[in-house]
């Protein structure tokens, strides 16, 4: 059964963040909320999370995993940033879309496509992911909350009653369910070919559209 922490989007309680990175530092998957849909996670540097959430997700090792951080400067240290992308990622984070860049030794080898050595990476702009990643000082893996048997619930009670099986922590706000089946997703960004290309059209699709 997993722990739920109802954290106040204002005036987060640090006493409940501090338990949950230390949770996270010992290999702990959450249910936590981004600026898209909710989202399955843990520290990008627990091996042992990162096999966990594949197992939920039913995902096989050559399914790259996504995963979030702070700022572009953190993405720099991940992944492979071209002058010409950077002026184009600049203009979006923090926001709603998922890069697909060339990835450094940093990132794990569970995490990255290994046939392509590429990585998906972005900055949300959400109080909740921007805490846990400056508290925890990792980014987070951050795939979309849905599972095999997908009966999708209608809020988000349904959905922590739905996962509380599967993670330790469930992170509660006041915020209502999105879908992860349709375009509350992020808009996915491909920057490892010749041009930037929009792979997948979701939120922010208007902006990325008039910057590329």
């Amino acid at each position: 059964m997993a722990t739920r922490f109802n954290i106040h989007p204002d005036n987060p309680q640090m006493r409940m963040i501090d338990q949950v990175v230390e949770q996270l530092h010992r290999g702990a998957v959450m249910l936590y909320p981004t600026d898209t849909v909710y989202a399955i996670g843990c520290d990008i540097r627990s091996k042992a999370g990162q096999q966990r959430i594949r197992k939920i997700r039913n995902l096989p090792d050559s399914k790259p995993l996504t995963f979030v951080a702070s700022s572009i400067s953190q993405i720099a240290d991940y992944a492979k940033i071209s002058d010409s992308a950077y002026q184009i990622i600049r203009q979006l984070v923090p926001g709603p879309y998922t890069f697909l860049l060339p990835a450094t030794r940093l990132v794990p080898n569970l995490v990255l496509n290994s046939k392509r050595s590429t990585t998906g990476i972005r900055v949300p702009d959400h109080f909740m992911c921007q805490l846990l990643i400056a508290e925890l000082g990792n980014p987070l893996i951050s795939m979309s909350a849905k599972l095999d048997d997908w009966d999708e619930p209608g809020y988000n009670e349904e959905l922590f009653d739905l996962f509380d099986p599967h993670v330790d922590i469930i992170i509660e706000i006041d915020a209502e369910y999105r879908s992860p089946n349709g375009d509350d997703l992020s808009t996915m960004i491909d920057f490892t070919g010749d041009v930037p290309t929009i792979l997948r059209e979701g939120l922010g699709i208007e902006m990325a559209s008039q910057i590329i």
